[in-house]
């Protein structure tokens, strides 16, 4: 897989709008009600990352998760990247439900 383009770059970033480009890389942290929330969130991440065999830096800090993206063996963004921010959207909008 080849890197993105910058322009191409700009347009997946309208896709993934909460998402902040860094470098060579893509980056979003996420707001819970709390540490075990925190860690759920990230264990269904990893549950996806494993499937995709893509996986996503996380620092966690209580209640705040950051997962930061990157394809290192393309030496920077790819469409892999954009795919797993949008599912990792699509994970948190479920802890966002009542």
């Amino acid at each position: 897989m080849t890197a993105l383009t910058t322009k191409e770059i700009n347009l997946h970033l309208k896709v993934v709008p909460d998402w902040t480009k860094r470098g060579k890389t893509i980056s979003r942290t996420f707001q819970f009600d709390d540490f075990l929330l925190s860690l759920d969130f990230v264990n269904r991440v990893a549950k996806k990352a494993q499937k995709l065999n893509h996986h996503p830096d996380i620092d966690i800090r209580y209640d705040k998760v950051k997962l930061t993206l990157t394809t290192h063996d393309a030496g920077g963004l790819t469409e892999k990247d954009f795919s797993l921010a949008q599912q990792c959207g699509v994970i948190f909008a479920t802890f966002l439900e009542p």
